[in-house]
């Protein structure tokens, strides 16, 4: 059953979930790091990349459906702490396939592992930063998010330095496996039992059949599908970005080698400031009005970004649109987690289709500019983050929620 907790042990579950944040994204970026390496120890080619690539998304999906009837089965620690071990053993495995075993298969199993465990730790991470967000009563829900970020530059550092020296894939992701592992079962011991997390004392625990129920009972609520549209407009936008800025720099607006990257950083920049700072923007003037701002920034973002006649102008609009995309993705997560007895089940349902706009998005990107090219492609972001704009009245507090909220 929950307990108000001291004033210790609240910065020690804070800072677990940071923690957890923070090891999601090492994680991400250790094995985006070593692509390369693994490539070559592999002797694949861009396209069976490609559907390691599409094992590992497609699991992710469903761990991301699945996070909160994992969460109804076992409870939050406990699940936190069997998602991170599976997606540190699949980074490992991931190793082991490529410079050890030279197999296909087993990195493939390694990536599948991966991705379903990164994918069901995301909602649960989500779960409890918006509890202590309500617990705190003001948003840093794009903090932890901001940790997310941090943690993919570490890992990319590691990882650059990793190959710089030579060392294998194999014996660098059995290294950050295991540092993840460790983390997971420090934090473990770090996060309280709480009742609002699936997570109260056994002999107080409804049967899990009813707990599932109410983990799948989010799915016919409207509200889930508006938060989703909402999300779903930024994180397509988010996802492009990161896939399509760079090349829509260089190969759109022909500019020289490498400012497609510095494209990429200034969109990062901007997204990972405004996570760090932008929650007390949320609480003096409301998610809704900040959502739309943002929606307005993003969209003329991507509109300069696409139209702009100069290269200085082009940063601008990759500013902008960082900007812009930065907090719809969390502030959706908060808005619907605003009951706490239902948290799991709405943010489950919230983030699966956010997640599916950020993974699948790209892809399909990439196949229409095809016939139509990349910088007209990028008109179909601007239509999403409009509709998310035109959505986020459904990001209003719920009423009945039991905690403070932000407005």
């Amino acid at each position: 059953m929950d307990t108000a907790l001291t004033r210790s042990q609240f910065v020690r579950w804070r800072t677990a979930i940071f923690a957890i944040f923070l090891s999601s994204g090492l994680s991400i970026s250790t094995w985006a790091s070593r692509v390369p390496g693994i490539k070559d120890d592999l002797g694949l080619d861009n396209s069976q990349v490609g559907l390691i690539l599409l094992g590992m998304g497609v699991a992710s999906i469903i761990g991301i459906s699945t996070g909160s009837a994992v969460m109804a089965r076992t409870g939050a620690r406990r699940g936190m702490l069997l998602t991170m071990l599976t997606f540190a053993a699949g980074i490992a495995l991931v190793g082991l396939g490529s410079s050890v075993l030279g197999s296909v298969p087993v990195v493939l199993i390694g990536m599948v592992l991966f991705g379903f465990g990164n994918g069901s730790v995301d909602v649960m991470m989500n779960v409890e930063a918006t509890a202590i967000e309500q617990q705190m009563g003001k948003t840093i829900l794009p903090v932890f998010h901001a940790f997310f970020s941090f943690g993919t530059v570490i890992g990319a550092g590691i990882g650059a330095l990793a190959a710089g020296l030579g060392l294998s894939v194999g014996s660098h992701t059995a290294v950050m496996g295991l540092m993840i592992a460790v983390i997971a079962v420090v934090c473990f011991f770090q996060v309280p039992v709480r009742e609002a997390a699936l997570d109260p004392a056994d002999h107080e625990k409804p049967h899990w059949r009813e707990r599932m129920h109410v983990a799948l009972e989010a799915w016919r609520e409207p509200r889930t599908y508006m938060l989703g549209v909402v999300m779903l407009g930024m994180s397509f936008a988010e996802g492009g970005a990161n896939d399509w800025i760079a090349l829509g720099a260089e190969e759109g607006h022909g500019a020289p080698a490498g400012m497609g990257a510095v494209a990429l950083a200034v969109f990062s920049v901007g997204m990972t400031v405004v996570r760090l700072f932008g929650g007390p923007v949320v609480d003096r003037f409301g998610r809704v009005p900040v959502l739309r701002v943002l929606a307005v920034a993003a969209a003329g973002g991507i509109l300069l970004f696409i139209l702009a006649p100069t290269l200085p102008l082009v940063l601008v609009g990759a500013a902008l649109w960082g900007i812009g995309a930065s907090l719809g993705f969390p502030i959706g997560m908060s808005a619907a987690a605003d009951d706490p007895a239902k948290a799991a089940a709405r943010v489950s349902a919230a983030a699966t289709i956010g997640y599916v706009a950020f993974l699948g998005g790209p892809p399909v990107l990439g196949m229409i500019s095809t016939h139509i090219g990349l910088l007209n492609t990028l008109f179909i972001l601007v239509a999403l983050v409009i509709a998310s704009g035109l959505f986020s009245g459904a990001a209003r507090p719920l009423k009945t929620a039991e905690a403070p909220v932000t407005k």
